[in-house]
C-alpha cells in the first residue's frame, strides 16, 4: 500500500504545487522519487513527529496541502496534542498518513503496533478517517484527499498487500464498496483485512454453502451508514473485521449505527484485537492469529438460527 500511496502522491505533486510531503525520517526506499523530483516540497524533519505536525500546520496556514508520513503510531499518537490543537482546532487540510497499521510492524513490538489509532483519530472533530483495503483503493483514495477541505487520516498497510480489486472500483469517500453479495450474512472489513475477509467469504461458500455479502468499509468517518443498515435489513447478521482494537474502531462505529437506527433483531459480532495488552513479538500473520479464527467466527454467526 505504501508504494501505491507514494506513486499516487508523486503524480499529484506534479499537477498541484500546493502539495507537500513532510516525513519523520522514514520512508526510505519509498519516498526517494518524491524527494528527488520535488526537493523544495519534501521536508524530512528527523525523528521529531511533534515538530513534523507543527511544520505541516504552518504550511497549511500558508495555503499549502501538506501530507505527513510516518509508521504505525508515530504520526498520530506520539504527536496527538499537535494534531488536536494545531491541525484539528484550526480545521487545517493536513493529510496524516500512517504506514503499517495494525500488526504490520509486529516484530518491533507493542510500540509499533498500530491498534488504537482508528479509535483515537475518529474521535477528533472534523477528521476524515480512511483505511483502504488494498493497493487499488489506496491509489484512488489518495488522489481524493486534496479535495477534502479539512484534516484527514489515511491508514495504510506496509508492503506486498495483495490486490483484491482486479478492476478499479467506484471509490468515493464515505461510501462502502460491495465486493460480494449474499443473504446469509455480511462481513464488513476495513483496512488490510480485506483480502483475508474476501478469502473467508469464498471459503464459506465453497465449504459450507453460505453466500455472504462483503463490504470494504474504507471510510470509517464519515461512515456509510446506509450500507450498514442495508446489510442489517437484507442479511440480518453482520461481522465486522479489523486489525484494530475491538474498542473504538469499525466494530464500535457499526454498533453505534445499529443501536440507534438498526432494525430489530439484527445481530452483530466483532472480530479484531481483543481488549488486552499484547506483549508478543512476531510476524503480522502470527499476531493476527492471536485475535482468533476469522473463519470460525464467520461460520458461527451465519449458522445461527
Amino acid at each position: 500500500m505504501r508504494t501505491a500511496f507514494a506513486a499516487a502522491l508523486l503524480d499529484m505533486m506534479a499537477d498541484d504545487e500546493r502539495l507537500w510531503l513532510v516525513t519523520g525520517d522514514l520512508g526510505f526506499s519509498v519516498l526517494e522519487p518524491i524527494a528527488k523530483r520535488f526537493p523544495a516540497r519534501y521536508v524530512n524533519v528527523g525523528v521529531a513527529e511533534q515538530n513534523m505536525t507543527a511544520v505541516a500546520a504552518g504550511l497549511a496556514h500558508s495555503g499549502k496541502i501538506p501530507f505527513t508520513y510516518s509508521i504505525a503510531n508515530f504520526p498520530t499518537l506520539r504527536c496527538l496534542e499537535q494534531v488536536r490543537n494545531d491541525v484539528v482546532y484550526n480545521a487545517l487540510p493536513v493529510k496524516i498518513v500512517a504506514v503499517g497499521g495494525g500488526y504490520a510492524y509486529g516484530p518491533q513490538g507493542y510500540t509499533h503496533h498500530g491498534v488504537e489509532d482508528l479509535a483515537v483519530m475518529r474521535s477528533l472533530p472534523g477528521m476524515t478517517v480512511l483505511a483502504p483495503g488494498d493497493p487499488v483503493e489506496t491509489d484512488l483514495l489518495t488522489r481524493r484527499l486534496p479535495a477534502v477541505p479539512g484534516p484527514c487520516y489515511l491508514r495504510l498497510g506496509k508492503a506486498r498487500e495483495p490486490v483484491v480489486h482486479r478492476e478499479p472500483p467506484p471509490v468515493e469517500i464515505g461510501r462502502a464498496i460491495r465486493l460480494r453479495d449474499g443473504t446469509a450474512g455480511t462481513l464488513i472489513s476495513t483496512g488490510g483485512m480485506l483480502p483475508v475477509t474476501d478469502a473467508v467469504a469464498d471459503r464459506l461458500q465453497r465449504e459450507a454453502g453460505f453466500r455472504v455479502r462483503v463490504l470494504s468499509m474504507h471510510t470509517l468517518k464519515p461512515l456509510d451508514t446506509e450500507a450498514v443498515l442495508d446489510a442489517a435489513r437484507d442479511t440480518g447478521r453482520i461481522l465486522t473485521v479489523e486489525e484494530h482494537s475491538v474498542i473504538g474502531g469499525l466494530g464500535s462505529v457499526v454498533a453505534e449505527v445499529l443501536a440507534t437506527r438498526g432494525p430489530a433483531g439484527a445481530r452483530l459480532a466483532m472480530f479484531g484485537v481483543p481488549d488486552r495488552l499484547v506483549c508478543a513479538v512476531g510476524s503480522q500473520e502470527y499476531l493476527r492469529g492471536s485475535c482468533g479464527d476469522l473463519y470460525a467466527a464467520a461460520r458461527q454467526l451465519v449458522s445461527q438460527s
